[in-house]
């Protein structure tokens, strides 16, 4: 199977290749595809070395599907060109996630929307995905009624030049800035721009993603979105108000027969999911599992996942993978 990999070269990318052969994903032919000045360059997949190519070869090459990593504007200069050429397109960007004719898929969730004719299919939010997968089990017994979540954020989100910004703060370097204020002893409590209901760009995409991941509408989302400076993973803090009365040990059996969820809730022995435990690791970690005591049929909860990973390629590769087991590739 060709497989192109557009924005080989970025954070994401690179990772999306290691996932692809850590996965043994059947690639028959790689091409890495990345912007004008990076063709030529060489990545390594497999113990070979492959030649980045640009867009247009890419599409002339034909590949079986095209894993996007590489930015909105770029998907939606691209993505089309690709689909037209009958090339499946998994875009990670927010380019089409809330475009109602694109589906936007968590393959532990919703993979069976999927059809042959589906040649953009969107990869949700890294923060969106890690909670979706740990709170579907729960809404399908319970029903969700309301979540209030508050992020902390890994710097790998941002990208390779916010993590150069920690990395250089903690030796004391002067470099290029990601972010508008110094990250290392330090928590910004944005994450994107603002939006004119004051919310950020990425608290709205957890807003409108989850709903339409979860296919209802009902469930109400409110998020506030944090960068913290870490780089194993993203952590969230959930307190979700179902419609009906839940026990804890029913919970924990929900969540430990969840596929992609792995329970780490021993608080006599301190043990609870950190970034630095779920780094380079598929799965969703959830713990501090109690019932809010301020209110009925409520859930406290934490969650943390390697936003690299779970949160962009190898949710990527999965949807891949699943196209692939069902024939539409």
């Amino acid at each position: 199977m060709k497989v192109a990999v557009v924005g080989a070269t970025g954070l994401v990318g690179t990772k999306m290749l290691q996932v692809l052969a850590e996965r043994n994903f059947p690639v028959t032919e790689l091409l890495p595809v990345a912007s004008a000045r990076s063709i030529g360059k060489e990545v390594e997949f497999k113990g070979k070395k492959y030649k980045v190519v640009g867009m247009e070869d890419a599409i002339k090459a034909k590949p079986a599907v095209a894993i996007f990593s590489a930015g909105g504007s770029t998907s939606l200069e691209w993505a089309p060109k690709f689909a037209e050429a009958g090339i499946t397109v998994i875009d990670n960007s927010s380019a089409w996630r809330m475009d109602p004719t694109k589906p936007l898929v968590v393959p532990e969730i919703n993979a069976d929307i999927l059809t042959a004719s589906d040649k953009i299919i969107a990869n949700p939010n890294c923060s969106t995905i890690q909670m979706v997968v740990a709170l579907n089990p729960l809404h399908k017994k319970y029903g969700i009624k309301r979540i209030v979540v508050s992020t902390y954020q890994s710097v790998t989100g941002t990208g390779v030049k916010a993590v150069d910004q920690l990395l250089n703060e903690r030796k004391g370097v002067v470099g290029e800035m990601a972010y508008k204020y110094p990250i290392d002893l330090n928590v910004i409590p944005q994450i994107d721009v603002f939006t004119e209901n004051g919310y950020t760009k990425e608290e709205m995409k957890m807003v409108k993603e989850t709903a339409k991941i979860m296919r209802d509408d009902t469930i109400r989302v409110t998020a506030t979105t944090v960068r913290i400076p870490v780089m194993g993973g993203h952590s969230e803090s959930a307190n979700v108000e179902f419609l009906n009365d839940f026990t804890l040990d029913e919970v924990r059996s929900l969540l430990e027969a969840a596929p992609g969820v792995v329970v780490v809730d021993d608080t006599a022995n301190a043990k609870y999911p950190m970034p630095m435990d779920a780094h380079e690791k598929d799965d969703v970690f959830v713990g501090r599992l109690r019932r809010d005591e301020s209110q009925d049929k409520t859930l406290n909860m934490w969650i943390v996942s390697d936003n690299l990973r779970k949160g962009a390629a190898t949710n990527a590769v999965q949807i891949a993978e699943y196209l692939n087991s069902k024939g539409l590739l």
